[in-house]
């Protein structure tokens, strides 16, 4: 009787499992690659970001390099990245094109330079600052 409930008992633990790893797979096919996907930015500091298709942008290179866009400017960056997703964007310079929305490219610079870690979810980036969401990023469309 011990045996036939510790089987029962194992089975249920296996089966579960199962089903969630299922579910993990299914999620890491579903999220995009942190390298070579263009992500624009839709949310910063919990306000929703209105951009045009070429504004707010980022793409991260497979040489360490990251370009992207900010309201008017365009700018260039170094990233560090490992497998616990930590990720530091460092030595951000830009163009210097007087934007009438100079405030929020200089946000969204300042919240890019403070990133320590991201998380994926499916075609968006979350990018978080020592825990504190800061930002979300979603996949362009190819």
């Amino acid at each position: 009787m011990k045996r036939t409930i510790l089987f029962s008992f194992t089975l249920i633990i296996a089966m579960a499992l199962a089903v969630g790893c299922c579910d993990c797979r299914k999620r890491s096919k579903l999220e995009k690659p942190l390298v070579g996907t263009e992500w624009q930015l839709v949310q910063i500091m919990g306000r929703e970001v209105t951009a045009t298709d070429d504004s707010y942008t980022i793409i991260f290179h497979d040489n360490g390099t990251a370009t992207g866009a900010g309201d008017c400017n365009r700018f260039t960056a170094t990233f560090t990245v490992n497998e616990s997703r930590a990720l530091a964007i460092e030595n951000l310079g830009s163009t210097r094109r007087l934007c009438p929305n100079f405030e929020a490219e200089a946000e969204y610079y300042d919240m890019l330079e403070g990133v320590t870690h991201y998380e994926m979810d499916a075609d968006n980036m979350l990018l978080l600052s020592n825990g504190t969401l800061v930002g979300i990023m979603h996949a362009v469309a190819e």
